[in-house]
């Protein structure tokens, strides 16, 4: 499983959040401490932040090589300041190729999307189901072929077929709809995400099975005030909190972070999930 970080609060240059930390993204790259399966995050890495003052739609940057072999990295870290950040590192499913059309941050419009956690089997599972009930601009969005770029084409489904839902319910419809999927298939799916507008950052914490991918919250620590830092691993010693399992999060531009658990079994079949796409 790969690697997550998503920062809100006061604009800042990212070499404090990918660089600098003793257990920064870069050294969880190389040394993670609590993944699940496999050894490293090799298999390229990503960072996605926003600027409204120059556009509203994300900046991307990512590459294949692994994060420790960037040299440009740093400087670019330093450069870039922002109050809205997303970063991840990847270890890619067996059989899924490393390239950049695979490697996260996904964007669509204003929306920035990154995932830890997989599908089981999803190429022989979830994968033509998933594409089957997509709106064709959504089905469109898709150019890579992993399971976390179709989990973010489900969510902007419901997003476009929905207008005027918020970030949370169009989540909380995605998750509900993997859920049914996965019950079908009989399968496991592990999925701990960050999904942003530049605004509302909206995450989650949820695996089928009851063994959640590990996610940390840590808020208005002194060296980052008035700020609210999610990450799969802490970056370094602090009073983090645990996110508790299945459990959607939403952090608004003022730092203020919200939880709610996220009950697959509450929602009956048909509601208020719209999938497929109607005739």
């Amino acid at each position: 499983m790969c690697r997550l970080l998503a920062y809100v609060g006061p604009p800042r240059p990212l070499y404090p959040l990918i660089i600098e930390p003793e257990h920064s993204l870069v050294a969880q790259g190389y040394a993670p401490k609590e993944m699940e399966v496999a050894l490293l995050n090799a298999d390229g890495f990503g960072l996605g932040w926003y600027d409204r003052d120059r556009q509203s739609a994300p900046f991307i940057y990512r590459n294949t090589s692994p994060i420790w072999n960037d040299i440009n990295l740093p400087h670019l870290c330093r450069y870039i300041q922002s109050g809205h950040v997303l970063g991840y590192v990847r270890s890619a499913t067996p059989g899924l190729a490393v390239d950049l059309h695979n490697c996260q941050p996904f964007s669509h419009e204003d929306l920035c999307f990154i995932h830890n956690g997989y599908i089981e089997n999803f190429r022989q599972t979830l994968y033509r189901p998933i594409r089957e009930g997509l709106s064709d601009r959504a089905y469109h969005s898709i150019h890579g072929l992993t399971d976390s770029e179709h989990i973010f084409a489900l969510l902007l489904h419901h997003l476009e077929t929905q207008p005027g839902i918020s970030l949370e319910q169009a989540l909380q419809q995605t998750l509900t709809v993997l859920e049914r999927l996965a019950s079908e298939h009989s399968i496991r799916i592990a999925i701990n995400l960050v999904v942003s507008n530049g605004q509302r950052l909206v995450a989650c914490r949820y695996d089928s099975t009851g063994a959640d991918p590990s996610l940390y919250w840590l808020r208005n620590h002194p060296e980052f005030p008035q700020a609210v830092i999610l990450a799969s691993e802490p970056l370094f010693a602090a009073a983090w909190e645990t996110c508790p399992p299945a459990t959607i999060l939403a952090v608004d531009p003022d730092g203020h972070l919200q939880s709610q658990p996220f009950h697959p079994a509450d929602m009956p079949p048909g509601s208020p999930v719209s999938w497929p796409v109607p005739a």
